[in-house]
């Protein structure tokens, strides 16, 4: 199916059911931390999924191709980048598992029932603030930073849209790690799963992946580290064969 390309758009290849991407380089692009956390979330055949602040929509495009999620929806609040999410959509024929919705994660309840998705996923802005921001109005800021959207938007938000024993998966940055974890249990969504990303063997992680149940009971899995490079530009054999990047 062709689809409009708008100025200094391109298509990239997912390398995975042969969808590809609608992407613009000057405003923002998705990066591993997508790829990782659609590789490392749990999506039983027929589960409802939501992903908040989804950009152009590279985690449902994923999720759809790794899974047999029964539907997807997504909600984002930059007209210009949910706009390239619903093309990529159209594009590889997905109309009928990916919704993809303009608006803001913390109104998600005004596009969504309460307690109606077995998954919530999202990749959030990591920064907090806009400490020695030029522009923050910009697309890559306010993906990177935390200008339009908290973490704890992020929790309270999945908390209340997640089914009882539902799951939230999000990636973000292990510095902090212990805000997540309090912010989580905060809202009853209890840590039951987490894995650290290093970028070499010999390296700190600049990742963590990390997975709640709503209501569930207190304990954890801390899964083996991933590693993503075995040297520069040679990404690992785990990183090909499980995460099919």
């Amino acid at each position: 199916m062709d689809v409009e390309l708008r100025e200094n758009e391109r298509l990239d290849d997912l390398q995975r059911n042969g969808y590809r991407i609608i992407q613009n380089p000057d405003k923002f692009c998705f990066g591993m931390d997508a790829v990782l956390l659609s590789g490392f979330v749990r999506v039983k055949p027929g589960a409802c999924l939501l992903d908040l602040g989804t950009g152009t929509g590279i985690i449902p495009l994923l999720v759809a191709g790794k899974t047999k999620a029964g539907h997807i929806s997504a909600i984002e609040v930059q007209e210009e980048s949910a706009d390239m999410a619903r093309r990529s959509v159209r594009l590889n024929g997905l109309g009928d598992r990916i919704d993809i919705v303009t608006g803001d994660l913390r109104e998600a309840d005004k596009f969504f029932d309460a307690a109606s998705f077995d998954v919530v996923t999202c990749n959030p802005p990591y920064m907090i603030g806009q400490h020695g921001l030029k522009n923050p109005e910009t697309p890559k800021a306010i993906a990177r930073h935390e200008i339009l959207c908290t973490l704890e938007d992020v929790v309270r938000t999945a908390a209340k849209l997640l089914k009882p024993g539902g799951y939230f998966c999000m990636v973000h940055r292990p510095f902090r790690l212990a805000e997540i974890i309090n912010v989580m249990t905060e809202y009853r969504l209890e840590p039951k799963r987490m894995k650290l990303v290093y970028p070499f063997v010999d390296k700190e992680p600049n990742m963590v992946l990390i997975e709640g149940s709503r209501g569930g009971r207190p304990r954890m899995t801390v899964e083996k580290p991933l590693i993503v490079f075995r040297e520069p530009n040679v990404y690992t054999d785990e990183i090909r064969d499980v995460y099919g990047y």
